[in-house]
């Protein structure tokens, strides 16, 4: 039997990070979240909505980005000023990025141990450590 409402827990999804669930955010959110745990620049959400025929800007896609992010839907992986990946895993892991072709790959949390973190400055508290380990093929 298949399911007639096919965005159904793309809904639930949304409403239970109390955000509204828009045409274009229900479908931006199915390009995203029906695949599996990706990384996706906003370049590459934006090529994927025109595939699939939806019709939505560039800024809409980085607007819809930001504000899963804020829900805690995604995570945002700053690779370089100017070179995000937004993550669908969001549990506590980190990333290999190998350079020459911009691929981003998990790293299990537990795979990565830290011994020291710095202590913040006043008035701040660290949320989470990211670890980026950058890799370029050998030679």
């Amino acid at each position: 039997m298949t399911d007639s409402r096919p965005y159904a827990p793309i809904v639930q999804k949304l409403r239970g990070a109390k955000l509204r669930p828009t045409r274009q955010r229900l479908s931006l959110a199915r390009l995203l979240f029906d695949g599996g745990d990706r990384h996706v620049t906003a370049e590459q959400l934006h090529e994927e909505a025109v595939s699939a025929r939806v019709p939505v800007s560039l800024a809409t896609i980085y607007n819809t980005l930001h504000q899963f992010t804020a829900a805690g839907l995604l995570r945002e992986v700053v690779i370089d000023p100017g070179r995000s990946y937004f993550d669908t895993n969001v549990s506590d892991h980190h990333h290999f990025y190998v350079e020459s072709d911009g691929r981003l790959m998990d790293i299990p949390g537990d795979q990565v141990a830290l011994t020291q973190v710095p202590t913040p400055p006043d008035g701040a508290v660290v949320e989470r450590v990211d670890v980026i380990v950058r890799l370029r093929k050998n030679s």
